[in-house]
């Protein structure tokens, strides 16, 4: 298996890392997220916000005291815009840009109001002037999210979500609009059922999700949606459990996270009209450690985080 850097490809782009100045003055790049027209989104707290769980490697190890203040970073190719966020008041796990500059914050959590209560709202959509819009549940734990170009919201739970009484999460997979309904289930169209959620794509109108199933005969899906639709296809994964995946037309480019390490496997693959299949295999050398929460694939690019610094990947 070859070993190479991130700029010996030239599929591999360097595209963002945090200013050394914003590092200097105690700010902290925590959540981010790829917008539908391809702007990278990060959003910055400063340390005196944040405490840190030692035992919990990376930027997730960072943890906000509510309410706290961060400033939004959007680098759109060279352009780069800054706007303060205000009096958060849920810990986010997950950020994602809607239409018309707003901004979702979610939490992976959530908990009941008593044993039969409603569900804690753990979603909040921010106006472009930093006002609160609207607070909702979109069930719990969930690994992975994505928003499409509509400003839909399409989640992928883990096994406490799905086995912890939410109906939507239960399903394993759901769809979203921006007031917090659901737009799409299942509706038992998956080939198992899913255990856990990796990773999360979007391609031109069509949403992707991958997740693993925890059967004897099951394995990880790629599940492609469309919202217009509602279509829904399921292919095997050709690299288990990936921590990010992107596809375009019938290429993908998946990635595997070495843990806290600086690396990562990255693999290509081909779509035959029935099966996906490895076309290559490497490991990737990245300029920082890659932890959870490290890939999101837009429109035929995988976006890699590795440390500070983010890369796009091109199918």
């Amino acid at each position: 298996m070859r070993s190479e850097t991130a700029g010996s490809d030239a599929a591999i782009h360097d595209v963002w890392r945090l200013p050394t100045a914003d590092a200097v003055r105690g700010r902290r790049a925590l959540w981010w997220s790829v917008g539908p027209a391809g702007e990278l989104a990060v959003l910055l707290v400063h340390r005196r916000y944040l405490d840190r769980k030692r035992h919990v490697k990376g930027w997730i190890g960072w943890r906000p005291q509510v309410p706290f203040t961060g400033e939004l970073v959007t680098v759109t190719g060279r352009e780069e815009r800054r706007v303060p966020v205000r009096d958060i008041r849920i810990l986010p796990s997950h950020l994602a840009l809607l239409p018309d500059s707003r901004l979702l914050l979610v939490s992976g959590r959530t908990f009941r109001k008593g044993t039969n209560g409603p569900w804690e709202p753990n979603a909040m959509v921010l106006s472009p002037s930093d006002a609160p819009e609207a607070g909702f549940c979109v069930g719990d734990d969930i690994p992975a999210l994505v928003t499409d170009v509509h400003g839909g919201i399409w989640t992928a739970y883990g096994d406490e979500g799905i086995y912890g009484g939410h109906p939507e999460s239960a399903a394993g997979l759901a769809g979203w609009d921006d007031r917090g309904q659901v737009s799409w289930t299942p509706e038992g169209r998956l080939p198992d059922h899913p255990l856990e959620g990796c990773t999360a794509a979007t391609e031109d109108e069509q949403v992707w999700l991958v997740w693993y199933s925890g059967s004897s005969r099951g394995g990880t899906f790629l599940t492609r949606i469309t919202p217009s639709t509602g279509d829904v296809a399921s292919y095997p994964s050709p690299v288990p459990a990936p921590d990010g995946f992107a596809v375009r037309g019938n290429r993908a480019v998946l990635t595997r996270r070495n843990h806290n390490k600086r690396s990562v496997e990255l693999f290509r693959a081909e779509f035959d009209g029935s099966t996906w299949a490895v076309t290559s295999h490497r490991r990737l050398r990245v300029p920082g450690r890659v932890v959870m929460r490290c890939g999101q694939g837009r429109d035929g690019a995988l976006w890699l985080r590795a440390g500070d610094r983010w890369l796009r990947i091109e199918a």
